[in-house]
């Protein structure tokens, strides 16, 4: 049976080690009021539950955390297996830890969901290691956004190398210690390594790989331990023989042998395709000085006794990776032909390596590149800071505690706020952006399940469709059966429903394409009636289409629809060849592609005829002219003066039809609050924010858009806008700006 006075006999220090008195003996007491609520009990993995937490209080310490968090590693098993305490926590252990442990309870959520993860189906592009690989990286996401406390992370990696541990010490190989193993490989390893918690990340990497390929790892054990002796003594003769050096030239440094860790030898023998015999780092020490000036002098004094390799010195100091690291690596031939690798840097390098600050995941795991990435990469990079800040307090700080709470403070408000994650009833985990809707949810799967959403239930409950999520809610979807009827509500296009613009936009699509039916259908009918008032039924519509310039009978019918295109021309084609003359009007050589008015409503044109008053005139919806563009007029047939820019490829066709009909035009004073519809077109690189960061152009500078559409193919965006400008100047320096915006590759007006 394991008590407190047991534990009491391996030393109390391992718990309470770096802390003032009164914290080691906060430490102490929550230590003995817990040994009865764990007498005789075991835990998940079998092991004694009080041997459990008295590890994870051990690890903790070693991480040199503050006495609450090491309590909450003691705590937090008690709330499992005594439900009932979790209503008491705050009054018997205080409302700090009392949240610390709730949010412990919630991370342990992944012990199950991991095990449920699904294999993604194949999409388009995709492979299923690709998806599956996106999933884990996306649980690592969710574990920290749930965090509301990062000290939680740090209690639930501790716990997790404490049960790796057990099962090591107990030699568990069994599928219960695989599943274990495959989940800290996969999740809780990567997420010490981006934390930058060096000591976690090693041993949980070599814990996993010992369950998940134990014949590879005894086998590289085993080789490490046939030569430990002869390894160790000639590296002991190279350190002395160092420091002799060192010693005659009056350099001070620090010099040790470089740990050993299984997996990352195995990985390097794998990735090299290498022997164990052929690794250099099996044999390897470092050195650590004062200053830079040093560590050159070293690296003369290390080249001066053996003999180096050219082609493996590498100097990281004059040169540092991408990621800030620092360091000169050099590999000698020693005297017995094999190779030696040294690694030499300052102190502060070496921490800067260490714990926390270089950010090493950036090359050892692949990642994504785009806008989201890059924020999420930066949280990450300030959590590792503060985590880092910690260990760098020291005890010659007059006010420990006001220190510690301004710590915790501050990793309180580093949580990743800006997505959430929640889970299909399949456990599949889904990203979102923070205040996301089941509507948002529904749509994230599919377009259709959205468009026939009707319901959800979150955890099991039914909440009306505009409840915002929560990080690790199970989210269902209830939709209607596909048929008539079926569809959208207009309300879901407010924010208070959805909080996607890649909701928003599937939903218009969704009116949009309702719309276009509509429309289709009323010019369908117009164009059946003509037909028949004409006694034409058996013409070709196809070849009718064509003969009046439209690709598609779709483009006729839509064009008779929007009233962009008269029927007397239908009517004038059907005819032809029977003896009269077509009188095509002028107005329709123009290619009609926008339903936008040609000015704003109740505005004035502000387009002077030359040599005439009162002569109604009209900007023509083909060109869209806005001042001081060169514009000239055509005399139309019924319709007044179409205003035209002069490089109007529709004018120039006019025009050489009937050049009678030309008359000269230009702008009149400018009319206070007159606006001109003109169309923009814009190419970028595809990614999240950008409508918005193009939209938020336009309103800085009070430009009215009445119209957009947006493509996405192969990672690239083609936005069209419509937009009321003053002025030319006016568009011509929202474009400047908008070219600017990451991404955009090209922006002009139509």
């Amino acid at each position: 049976m394991v008590s407190v006075a047991s534990i009491q006999g391996e030393g109390l220090a391992a718990i309470t080690a770096g802390l003032g008195p009164d914290d080691a003996a906060r430490v102490e007491k929550a230590l003995a009021e817990l040994e009865p609520l764990y007498a005789d009990r075991q835990i998940l993995s079998g092991q004694n539950a009080l041997q459990f937490v008295f590890s994870v209080a051990s690890v903790l310490t070693a991480l040199n955390v503050d006495a609450p968090t090491r309590i909450a590693g003691l705590v937090f098993e008690a709330q499992m297996i005594h439900p009932e305490l979790e209503e008491k926590l705050e009054e018997r252990f205080g409302k700090e830890i009392a949240d610390l442990v709730g949010n412990v309870r919630q991370l342990m959520r992944f012990h199950s969901l991991t095990f449920q993860v699904p294999q993604p189906e194949v999409q388009r592009g995709k492979n299923a290691a690709q998806q599956a690989a996106a999933q884990v990286e996306t649980l690592r996401k969710m574990l920290l956004a749930m965090a509301t406390d990062m000290r939680a992370v740090l209690v639930r990696l501790a716990s997790r190398v404490a049960t790796l541990r057990y099962f090591a010490e107990t030699k568990q190989e069994n599928e219960a210690s695989a599943k274990y193993a495959r989940e800290t490989f996969e999740l809780y390893a990567p997420l010490a390594n981006r934390l930058g918690i060096w000591q976690l990340k090693w041993e949980l990497e070599d814990l996993s790989f010992r369950f998940l390929e134990p014949v590879t790892y005894k086998r590289i054990a085993k080789m490490l331990e046939e030569k430990r002796l002869e390894r160790e003594a000639f590296v002991a003769n190279a350190i002395a023989r160092l420091r002799a050096e060192m010693a005659a030239q009056d350099v001070k440094a620090e010099v040790s042998g470089r740990p050993k860790h299984i997996y990352s030898i195995w990985n390097k023998m794998r990735g090299k395709a290498i022997d164990f015999s052929e690794l250099y780092d099996v044999r390897a020490f470092r050195v650590i000085v004062d200053d830079i000036k040093t560590c050159y002098t070293v690296l003369g004094i290390v080249h001066n006794i053996w003999t180096p390799i050219p082609e493996e010195f590498d100097d990281y100091i004059s040169r540092p990776k991408q990621n800030g690291y620092q360091s000169l690596h050099t590999v000698v031939m020693a005297e017995d032909g094999r190779a030696l690798e040294v690694q030499i840097r300052t102190h502060e390098m070496h921490h800067f390596a260490e714990y926390g600050v270089a950010a090493h995941w950036r090359y050892k795991e692949s990642g994504g590149s785009n806008f989201s990435a890059q924020k999420y990469d930066e949280k990450i990079a300030w959590l590792r800071q503060l985590l880092a800040w910690k260990n760098e307090v020291t005890d010659a700080v007059v006010d420990q505690e006001e220190v510690r709470r301004d710590w915790v403070e501050k990793l309180k408000s580093a949580t990743l706020d800006e997505r959430i994650y929640v889970l299909t009833p399949q456990a599949r985990v889904i990203e979102l952006p923070s205040g996301s809707t089941p509507i948002d949810f529904a749509y994230h799967l599919h377009s259709d399940v959205g468009h026939r959403c009707r319901g959800a239930r979150v955890d099991g409950v039914m909440v009306p469709l505009n409840t915002v999520l929560k990080n690790g809610q199970t989210v269902e979807i209830i939709t209607a059966k596909s048929g008539a009827g079926v569809g959208p509500s207009r309300d879901w296009l407010s924010t208070d429903y959805t909080a996607s613009s890649r909701t928003r936009s599937k939903i218009r699509a969704w009116f949009n394409a309702i719309e276009q039916q509509e429309t289709l259908s009323v010019g369908r009918g117009l164009l059946e009636k003509t037909l028949q008032r004409e006694g034409k039924t058996a013409v070709n519509l196809e070849e009718l289409a064509q003969k009046l310039g439209f690709a598609k009978v779709d483009d006729l019918c839509l064009s008779l629809a929007k009233e962009e295109f008269s029927l007397r021309h239908v009517e004038q084609a059907l005819h032809e060849g029977e003896g009269k003359k077509p009188e095509i009007d002028d107005e329709a050589l123009i290619t009609r592609k926008s339903r936008a008015s040609s000015i704003a409503q109740g505005a004035k044109s502000g387009v002077l005829v030359v040599g005439t008053d009162g002569l109604l005139t009209q900007l023509a919806r083909c060109c869209k002219p806005a001042p001081p563009d060169p514009i000239a007029g055509f005399v139309t047939r019924g319709k007044g003066v179409s205003i035209h820019r002069v490089s109007c490829k529709n004018f120039a066709e006019m025009s050489a039809h009937a050049p009678e009909r030309v008359i000269q035009t230009t702008w009149g004073a400018p009319v206070r609050d007159t606006v001109y519809p003109v169309d923009i077109f814009v190419l970028a690189n595809d990614r999240q924010g950008l409508l918005r960061d193009i939209s938020d152009i336009f309103l800085r500078d009070k430009i009215n858009v009445i119209g957009v559409s947006t493509q996405s193919a192969k990672g690239h965006a083609r936005m069209a806008f419509t937009a009321e400008i003053g002025s030319t100047e006016q568009l011509q320096k929202a474009l400047s700006v908008i070219r600017e915006v990451k991404g955009v590759i090209e922006a002009k007006r139509q």
